[in-house]
Parts: C-alpha cells; sequence; structure tokens
C-alpha cells in the first residue's frame, strides 16, 4: 500500500509568494537569504508560540521583531483591539485615544513634551531628521555604521573612505547627491564623532543613533560614547535624536534612554523616535521631544509631515492596553529576569560545549554572537562566523526553536515565555552545540 507523500505548505506557499510578491516575502529578512531554507509562513499565534503552515509549533524569540512584549493574543489587548474594531477602523479626524496614547507616552519618558504619532518606524525617523534639519536650519546628519533607522533615502548609507568623509549609498535608487549631507561614523568611537563636530559642526543639524544597535544584534552604546555626543550636540547646537522604535518601553519602562539618564546624571535626547511596542503589534510609530521643537511641524510652524492612517483607532487601542499592562508593578522585573535566564543558560550550554560564545541583554531584548567577546561596533560584529550561526538556526528550527533568520538581528522576551520555554531553548542549544554547530 503506497503512503501520501508528505507536503510542505511553507513550501508550496512560498513558492506561490514569489509568482506575485518580490523574493516571496513583503519584508527582505523573511525570505531566510540569509540563513537558507523556507520561511515559515505563521499560521496563527499564542502566547510564546506561533504555529506555522505545517501545523508545527515554534517557540518564539522575533515576537513580530519586538512589539509583542506580552505575548500573543493578550486577553487584554485583544478585548481592547476587538471593542476599538467594532467602532470603526479609520476615520481621517481626531480620537480622544490618540491623545490619550501620546499623553501615555510622554508620562512614562520624561524628555518628552509633545509628540507625533504615524504609522511605522520608517516614518517616524524620516520625519524626525527632517524637523531636526528644519528646526536647526541646518543639513548634515550624522549616524552610525550598523544602526537602521528605517529606509528613508537619506539613511540607506554605508561609510565613507575616511573618517568623517560623506557616505555612499547602500541602496539601487538612491543617487549619490541624496546622501551628500549624511556622515557615517563608527559606532563607540569617540574620537570620529568629535572629529566630525570639529570639520562640520557649525552644519550639523542632528545625530541620531540606537542606544542599544539591535540591528547589528545587540551591542550597546558605551557610556562614555552617549555621554560625549550629548556635550557635543548641546556645544554646537545640533539635536541628539534616541531611535527607540526597537528599544523604546522593551528594555525598560523608561526605555533605553532612562537607563542612560540613570549612568549619566542629567541625561537626556532631544527627540526621541519610537515603534514596535507602543503600537502592541499593530502598525504605529511615533517622534517627539521638546515643544519648541515640535512645534516647528504643520500646522503650527513650516515642516510639513502628514500621514492617513496616523493615530490609526484600532491600532491607539492596541497600544493603550500593551502601555497599561506593562506599567504594572513588577513588571520589567519579571521580564528582565527571564531574558537573562535564557541569556545565561545560553552561555553556559556554550561553554560546556567549547563553543566561542558571547552574549548581552537588557529588560526584554537579547543578543548573542559566536565570538569569544562582545563586539562594540560593526566591523567587529562582521567577524562572526555566519555559517556556524546557520548551523544554530536550523538546529534550533529543527527543535521547534524561532530566533531571527540573521546573524545581525536581535531577540526578545516576551511576558508569556515560561521557565519550561526557556529551560527547552537551552537544552536545545546545548543538542545543536554538541553536534558541532
Amino acid at each position: 500500500m503506497d503512503l501520501p507523500a508528505m507536503t510542505d505548505r511553507n513550501l508550496a506557499l512560498f513558492e506561490r509568494a514569489k509568482q506575485t510578491i518580490p523574493g516571496g516575502v513583503n519584508s527582505p529578512v523573511r525570505a531566510f537569504r540569509a540563513v537558507g531554507g523556507t520561511p515559515r509562513f505563521v499560521q496563527r499565534a499564542q502566547g510564546a508560540y506561533f504555529w506555522d503552515a505545517d501545523g508545527q509549533r515554534y517557540i518564539d524569540y522575533i515576537g513580530s521583531w519586538g512589539p509583542m512584549i506580552l505575548g500573543h493574543g493578550h486577553p487584554a489587548v485583544l478585548e481592547a483591539v476587538q471593542k476599538a474594531a467594532l467602532d470603526g477602523f479609520s476615520f481621517g479626524a481626531p480620537t480622544e485615544r490618540e491623545v490619550e496614547l501620546a499623553e501615555a507616552i510622554i508620562k512614562l519618558v520624561p524628555s518628552l513634551e509633545m509628540v507625533r504619532l504615524v504609522s511605522s518606524g520608517t516614518e517616524a525617523g524620516m520625519s524626525a531628521i527632517r524637523l531636526a534639519r528644519g528646526a536647526t536650519g541646518r543639513k548634515t546628519l550624522i549616524k552610525f555604521e550598523g544602526c537602521y533607522h528605517g529606509h528613508a533615502d537619506a539613511l540607506l548609507v554605508k561609510a565613507g573612505s575616511g573618517l568623517a568623509t560623506f557616505g555612499n549609498p547602500t541602496s539601487a535608487g538612491v543617487p549619490p547627491e541624496v546622501v551628500q549631507h549624511t556622515l557615517v561614523l563608527e559606532y563607540n568611537n569617540v574620537a570620529q564623532i568629535e572629529a566630525a563636530f570639529a570639520q562640520h559642526g557649525a552644519d550639523i543639524a542632528c545625530v541620531i543613533i540606537e542606544p542599544i544597535a539591535g540591528n547589528m544584534n545587540f551591542v550597546r552604546a558605551s557610556v562614555p560614547f552617549v555621554a560625549r555626543i550629548r556635550e557635543l550636540c548641546t556645544q554646537h547646537g545640533a539635536l541628539f535624536v534616541f531611535d527607540e522604535v526597537m528599544t523604546g518601553f522593551r528594555v525598560g519602562l523608561g526605555s533605553a534612554q532612562g537607563h542612560y539618564a540613570s549612568l549619566i546624571p542629567g541625561f537626556e535626547p532631544d527627540m526621541t523616535v519610537m515603534g514596535k511596542v507602543i503600537g502592541g503589534g499593530m502598525p504605529l510609530a511615533a517622534f517627539g521631544g521638546k515643544r519648541a521643537v515640535m512645534e516647528q511641524l504643520a500646522p503650527l510652524g513650516p515642516v510639513y509631515q502628514a500621514g492617513t492612517l496616523s493615530g490609526n483607532p484600532v491600532a491607539t487601542a492596541c497600544g493603550l492596553a500593551t502601555l497599561r499592562e506593562i506599567s504594572r508593578p513588577g513588571f520589567f522585573e519579571a521580564l528582565s529576569a527571564k531574558t537573562r535566564t535564557l541569556v545565561d543558560g545560553l552561555q553556559a550550554a556554550a561553554a560546556a560545549e567549547g563553543v566561542p560564545f558571547s552574549a548581552d541583554c537588557q529588560g526584554g531584548m537579547f543578543g548573542f554572537f559566536l565570538l569569544p567577546e562582545l563586539p562594540q561596533n560593526y566591523a567587529a560584529v562582521m567577524k562572526s562566523d555566519g555559517t556556524k550561526f546557520n548551523a544554530l538556526f536550523h538546529g534550533l528550527l529543527d527543535r521547534g526553536v524561532y530566533i531571527a533568520p540573521a546573524l545581525y538581528e536581535a531577540g526578545f522576551v516576551s511576558a508569556a515565555h515560561s521557565d519550561e520555554d526557556i529551560a527547552a531553548t537551552v537544552a536545545a542549544a546545548r543538542a545543536v552545540f554538541a553536534r558541532g554547530s
């Protein structure tokens, strides 16, 4: 008797998707191009897990790339979204809930006096830079290699050929003249930022940074580095922009800037970009800062920014419910402890099998490298062994653990992850390490 052939619905869906969607995906990292193999098409998710098109369950450590800090389908968030949807999907007019969300964000982040809600991190980053240029009347933007601030043209830049030189486009379709005012410097390099201000200080509108860079896995900005940028921006009249799309309300209730304020007396950025957690998994982001800067935005000022779906009523309901839950006493202490248990467990598993490994975490965000020491910049991150990472990724995937399908992406723990989930993850990693990944 012939048995029916096994079918892989993930593969079938991927082949079908490639006929109508470039690369078969709507965001490049989902395609598994970096690690090889077939991407998993998610059918549903609940708590710390998702199930793919074949019904296979995975422990989820990407959490929609950060927003699902409570886990998938949290009852309070689900109830808020369902109630909001009954009232209407979109109005193109103001709602009370937009005001409530803005007030909630400002209450939790002392550096913010006003915020503007938008729909994506890219939109928020792009708008913050335009506002910084408009408010200062200057052109030059400084960013750091390995930091990602969205796919706006002026930000798709790699480092130039020498110290404090202007960058070159990293994407086709971005003319060189579009990035002629973007300086790309090395992360955690104090000498370079000092040289850039010495050479270009009078024309620098802003410095934008991921305070914990989650797009070169997990790399912290050193305290001296952040403190010196703050000093230089103040001295030269430039704005210091914290891109907290990933870290905002993910690494702590005060976000990354709250962490740095605890280490640098009086520290505040001038502007902040947020996303992910503030939308709870719905398309929502924001940028904000001091009143004098934010009032340069239309309709009050000359800097134009608009969005049909900005402050969407369903997304704001989702975000508000999420912020309420993570503001409960003890939430971040418990989340941080879970994340630390995972990181320490992975470190111990690698050490037991003689695998070079380093890891770090803050709040519910973590990262690891198949390197003996934590890298401090993009060049050091690039020394990671991609082949060994790919073997680890697929080894974990085969054991029901889903981490980011790319060497340069951070991971995320949610409140829904149990001690058993973390123990199973560590056991799976040790099995892969023992196999010689």
